[in-house]
């Protein structure tokens, strides 16, 4: 197991992240996908802790709230140091049918810090994210809730997920001018199947020296390696059979299944893990989530950072997954030229 700095902090993750949302069995939207008991919970946390990873993440949504209580009590039996783990949650989504039981003002931010550290039996969380874009709450108002959470000691860190990269960069920019603390990353879709972030997301990353939490690393089990083209539908026991999501174009994805399997085949390993591999080698990111309902399908997915792929089938990779030419991204290649008039010396001043 490899570590990475979550963003310019100086706090240290390893390069997997055990992703929770399988725990608890409470109806959501996404219960397809959950299902675990407390059991079979606890296993799968002390087999993530085994193999290095220090780095859990969970969310208030989650089984409506059951995936932290899960969580906090496999920490609790398993007797784990609380330095010795990386603890983030998310709020913002639905917890209730009251107007302001979801979204990231300051009445919700800070009721739900509350309900969330309660479930997991923490007095703080290491990782604090607003889950989702809140279209109603002015961005100044989530942030000074933020701030006071981070200030109050219920978060040492603060993050985002699933917001467009122009809404991160307001935030940065108010977080500047008031003083407040900064995001430290974003949590997003990114996989080999999918790399829309490369268009606006990841610079920005690179430009703010914010870290990458990739979530659904194999599209929602397309890429497990179970679905070849030709499939009549995501038939079978596997997830995209219960609950087709992420949105994925299949013929692309279908192309790069048939570039894996012989990568995968040629070291004794299975599609997910040169998937996953791949991800691993992108620049933009600190820390892939992976999450299962089996030991075999972690420990298969933890077994990704043996796997080294070597430049040609990186290439090869990144030709087929590559996305298709949009403005202004064209333009700004064609103009890149521009930096050639400065010598290498004069660049790096």
């Amino acid at each position: 197991m490899r570590y990475n700095r979550l963003g310019s902090t100086g706090l240290v993750v390893s390069e997997l992240c055990l992703g929770t949302m399988t725990f608890g069995s409470r109806e959501t939207r996404f219960s397809t996908i959950a299902g675990l008991d407390q059991a079979a919970s606890t296993a799968l946390v002390r087999q993530a802790l085994d193999a290095g990873i220090n780095f859990i993440d969970t969310a208030n949504i989650y089984s409506l709230g059951q995936s932290e209580e899960f969580t906090g009590q496999a920490l609790k039996e398993l007797g784990v140091p609380r330095a010795d783990v990386i603890v983030a949650t998310k709020a913002a989504s639905f917890m209730g049918e009251g107007p302001n039981d979801y979204g990231a003002s300051r009445f919700h931010l800070l009721h739900q810090i509350d309900e969330s550290l309660e479930r997991l039996g923490l007095d703080h969380v290491d990782l604090y994210q607003i889950h989702a874009w809140d279209p109603l709450t002015p961005v100044e108002e989530s942030l000074r809730a933020l701030e006071d959470i981070v200030r109050s000691g219920r978060a040492r860190y603060i993050g985002v997920s699933n917001w467009a990269a122009w809404q991160v960069m307001k935030a940065l920019g108010i977080a500047d001018r008031r003083g407040f603390d900064r995001f430290a990353c974003v949590q997003a879709y990114y996989t080999i199947a999918g790399r829309d972030l490369e268009r606006e997301i990841a610079p920005l990353l690179e430009s703010e020296g914010l870290g990458l939490l990739a979530w659904s690393p194999l599209a929602g089990g397309l890429l497990s390696g179970k679905y070849r083209r030709g499939d009549s539908g995501m038939e079978g026991d596997g997830r995209r059979a219960r609950f087709d999501f992420p949105p994925v174009d299949l013929n692309r994805a279908f192309d790069l299944i048939e570039a894996m399997v012989p990568m995968a085949d040629a070291r004794s390993c299975s599609v997910a893990q040169i998937a996953i591999a791949w991800l691993l080698q992108r620049p933009a990111v600190t820390s892939v989530i992976i999450g299962a309902t089996r030991e075999d399908q972690l420990a298969d997915n933890i077994a990704a950072c043996d796997v080294e792929l070597r430049g040609e089938e990186l290439a090869a990779l990144d030709t087929l997954s590559a996305l298709p030419a949009e403005y202004p991204g064209w333009m700004l290649q064609g103009v890149g030229g521009y930096e050639a008039r400065v010598s290498p010396r004069r660049q790096a001043k």
